[in-house]
């Protein structure tokens, strides 16, 4: 897929919500939208960073959002359409990751990070839904991860609540595809050199399996077919065309962006 065609964007006058949009993926995901055309709703638990990115757009707004929260993520898709009038797309990037050994993991960070990646999710496309029926079409796209496809060891709240998005990507394009609206998910790879690894994941997994950081990257990177990890522009190239009209006849499909590393 080529990167961005200023020449025809292809999600012009788009409205666009997009969750975990603060820092990160996500704030990079609302600049390609909004480089494609779209007017984005930039939604984070961070009303600061959601409103710093917003500012950066040439369309766009700041609303503060718990994802996990269903009132929270109501008033988010009213914001959106006091605004803009209307709900063209839902990007649900927010995601929360807690890697322990079963045994170490509370009950509650357990819960936490379900009640973040599934119930948030859940949340998100709910609030959405009447705006949507009310145009006749809309785009769900869910950002996954390849731990949505595979089991991850020491890892298992967010394996457990990405396997689950996948199936509520599924159920959810079943449901709605007489209404127009098609819901896909943008399964990513390992984002190797992402702030969230170089500042959490490396030594998060280092503690877990008893290496180095550096040890850690290189097994990371050693699993990958095409020996690099994802970038922003890899998913945010997917996101694009499963939102535009190139992916009209897909939907409830969960697309691997891993370098060759999941295939199933």
């Amino acid at each position: 897929m080529e990167k961005t065609n200023n020449c025809c964007p292809r999600l012009k006058g788009q409205v666009a919500i997009l969750t975990g949009g603060g820092q990160g993926l996500g704030a990079a995901l609302a600049h390609r939208l909004a480089q494609e055309g779209a007017k984005v709703v930039v939604g984070d638990i961070n009303l600061d960073t959601a409103t710093a990115v917003a500012s950066e757009l040439p369309e766009g707004i700041g609303v503060q959002v718990d994802v996990s929260d269903s009132d929270q993520c109501a008033k988010m898709a009213q914001a959106a359409l006091d605004k803009y009038g209307r709900i063209d797309l839902l990007v649900v990037n927010a995601a929360i990751l807690i890697a322990k050994p079963i045994l170490e993991f509370t009950t509650n960070e357990w819960k936490k990070v379900v009640d973040v990646n599934l119930v948030g999710y859940f949340n998100c496309v709910q609030s959405v839904l009447p705006a949507m029926f009310n145009q006749g079409a809309g785009v769900v796209v869910q950002i996954n991860s390849k731990s949505g496809k595979k089991g991850s060891a020491k890892n298992s709240a967010y394996a457990a609540s990405k396997f689950g998005g996948v199936g509520l990507t599924q159920s959810l394009a079943l449901e709605l595809a007489e209404q127009n609206i098609r819901v896909n998910s943008v399964c990513p790879g390992n984002m190797l050199d992402s702030p969230l690894w170089v500042n959490s994941l490396y030594a998060q997994y280092a503690a877990n399996q008893g290496i180095t950081k550096e040890e850690v990257r290189q097994k990371y990177l050693d699993q990958v077919p095409m020996k690099r990890g994802c970038t922003y522009e890899d998913v945010a190239n997917v996101m694009v065309f499963l939102a535009s009209d190139q992916s009209s006849y897909m939907t409830g499909q969960a697309i691997n962006v891993t370098g060759g590393q999941e295939m199933r």
